[in-house]
């Protein structure tokens, strides 16, 4: 059996890989700059990789073509989109029922989509998805955190003086902000001013005219020292 080593279609499979490397690339600086788990590195093996396996698929076998023999190249394509799944499950992460790592899971399988597109000969369609990819992550993100929703929870961290009945005059405030109030943990700290509290606590609007200066009346009680916002970008 005789191997080509610079086949005629050399120059298209280098170009593919390329692409695929490129536009893997971009998805994964966007999950860099938000400083995700899975970051420029990870996307672009994904990427290359898949665009790879599906570059031997079509490509690499041509040689045993014969009336014997038929290839279908789409067998390495479908085990790629059940073997990525491995990767994604790897940055998902559940912490006090809340499920973190979603977003870039999905990035990861996309990812894989858009190799997969580029080794298939198709880097047009490859690229316009990478991107609707962006415009996902960026502009319709953006909109749909503006929505006015009902059951939207916020979550914060409040530190208090102990044992003055702060805690009951912060769940008052927020039921009578329109709010449901839950305690995630707390923590019991000595200062100078005597013993502290600090506790991670989610208010959820359950009422569509609920106060949506919340943080501000609740910084404004009696006893209470600080109240700092959680980062909730739990998807992603």
């Amino acid at each position: 059996m005789e191997i080509e080593l610079f086949p005629a279609s050399l120059l298209t499979e280098a170009v593919l890989l390329v692409c695929a490397f490129v536009l893997s690339g971009v998805i994964g600086v966007e999950r860099e700059i938000r400083q995700k788990s899975a970051g420029t590195r990870t996307h672009i093996l994904v990427g290359t990789g898949s665009a790879l396996f599906t570059l031997v698929s079509a490509y690499g076998f041509a040689h045993l073509i014969g009336d014997d023999v038929i290839l279908d190249p789409s067998r390495i394509a479908a085990q790629i989109v059940s073997g990525i799944g491995f990767i994604g499950a790897g940055v998902i992460f559940v912490r006090q029922n809340i499920i973190s790592g979603l977003t870039t899971a999905a990035s990861i399988w996309v990812t894989a989509a858009v190799g997969m597109a580029c080794g298939a000969g198709m880097p047009v369609i490859a690229a316009l998805t990478t991107v609707l990819y962006l415009l996902a992550v960026t502009v319709i993100t953006w909109l749909v955190r503006r929505l006015p929703q009902q059951g939207q929870s916020r979550l914060y961290t409040v530190r208090y003086t102990d044992g003055r009945g702060v805690l009951r005059d912060i769940l008052g405030e927020a039921s009578d902000s329109g709010y449901e109030s839950a305690l995630s943990q707390t923590k019991r700290q000595e200062s100078a001013e005597g013993p502290v509290v600090e506790a991670t606590m989610r208010f959820t609007r359950h009422q569509r005219n609920a106060d949506d200066d919340l943080f501000r009346r609740l910084s404004e009680l009696d006893g209470v020292l600080e109240v700092r916002r959680v980062q909730q970008d739990h998807e992603d």
